[in-house]
């Protein structure tokens, strides 16, 4: 399709950064990490690291890896994000970019304001295609009948975009409930874009108990669980098709940045 090269190159574009990753070994200041000869002179200097035999080049591929998987999770997740943002403003007709996604200023503790966005939104009045606005409405009405015959809200909808959802931090999902309760009250159904099937279905619960959509990467045909079904049938996009179609070049991308990492060097 005439769309898919430059989708695969937003995708990838964040991935490839993890090519790059170098530990920092505690040290935060060190933006660009250790190489592994600055790791020897590190953990070199250390009479009980160096006595224990833990300033070797295997030590170093350990933290590189551990460090460097977390890495390319965190940039998958900015791939899924900006692909799904991208798709929006192209099949909504959007006339300003801006309108595919949304923030709001909310308050710290000290009293200072902090701007917090959310990935994606579809804001119904904006839509330009007709028929993806039609298709966004219908979906909005049917899935809040699923959240406790709670309100379609006056706006649309906006997305928090995730790859996956393996951790159960307590904090993480209480932020993300405290950005579902301004979204509601901003006339937005929060919905949570999960990439891949993996998510805890106590989260799900969680969420949906408090009135967050979630669409999470299952082969299934309904478009009020699968991100898939929904991209399909809400956005009139195909999106487990372009993973199908360009598997082939993603992975050959992804598997050497991989590959990179188990390496000390």
């Amino acid at each position: 399709m005439s769309s898919d090269k430059k989708y695969v190159a937003i995708f990838l574009e964040p991935i490839e950064k993890s090519r790059l990753y170098k530990p920092k070994f505690g040290n935060a200041s060190k933006a660009d990490g250790y190489t592994l000869s600055q790791f020897h002179e590190l953990y070199g200097a250390d009479p009980f690291y160096s006595w224990i035999g833990l300033n070797s080049d295997l030590m170093y591929a350990t933290h590189k890896a551990a460090g460097g998987m977390t890495s390319v999770y965190r940039q998958i997740g900015i791939g899924c994000e900006r692909l799904l943002r991208e798709i929006i403003f192209d099949k909504t007709g959007y006339k300003d970019r801006e309108l595919a996604t949304w923030s709001y200023t909310t308050k710290t503790k000290a009293g200072k304001k902090k701007t917090l966005s959310l990935d994606g939104r579809l804001e119904v009045s904006e839509i330009r295609n007709k028929q993806i606005k039609q298709s966004v409405e219908n979906w909005v009405i049917a899935y809040c009948k699923n959240l406790n015959e709670v309100s379609p809200p006056k706006n649309g909808i906006v997305f928090e975009v995730r790859q996956g959802y393996k951790s159960k931090d307590s904090k993480r999902q209480n932020a993300d409930i405290d950005n579902a309760t301004v979204a509601w009250a901003n006339g937005y159904m929060p919905v949570f874009a999960i990439f891949s099937s993996q998510i805890d279905f106590d989260i799900v619960l969680r969420y949906q108990n408090n009135r967050c959509g979630i669409l999470t990467g299952i082969n299934n045909d309904d478009p009020n669980l699968s991100l898939f079904a929904f991209c399909k049938v809400v956005l009139g996009y195909n999106l487990a098709g372009f993973f199908e179609r360009n598997s082939i070049e993603i992975k050959k991308c992804v598997e050497p940045v991989v590959s990179s990492l188990l390496s000390a060097e």
